[in-house]
């Protein structure tokens, strides 16, 4: 991902997560919000319950890698909190449900895969 397309300030968080449109699962709280901008931006949160500063940072890393993969429509801000499920998945387990979320949230351009 690149960094412009990164949120890391708290108060954008707060108010990100403050507009109320939540999407739950066991692995991910997702929260979203539509903006006038000419870019997407996402936020990844990790919780200190989920383990060590090296178990957190690859876990962030993990979901990264999956977000670039696809193309997405730009005008929105998403956070994704990881919940404790996800310890226990696999690479591909993990890809396969944050897809399934992000599915939901209908952000994705037309053409899905990234080459």
């Amino acid at each position: 991902m690149k960094k412009k397309n990164i949120i890391k300030k708290n108060t954008e968080f707060q108010r990100i997560i403050k507009n109320k449109k939540s999407y739950v699962s066991k692995e991910f709280i997702m929260y979203i919000e539509r903006t006038n901008d000419k870019e997407y931006h996402f936020g990844i949160s990790v919780s200190k319950k989920l383990g060590n500063a090296v178990t957190r940072n690859k876990l962030k890393r993990q979901i990264k890698s999956i977000i670039d993969k696809k193309d997405y429509q730009n005008n929105f801000n998403c956070i994704i909190i990881l919940r404790k499920a996800i310890l226990k998945y696999s690479f591909e387990q993990k890809e396969k449900a944050l897809n399934n979320q992000l599915e939901k949230l209908n952000i994705w351009e037309e053409i899905n895969e990234k080459k």
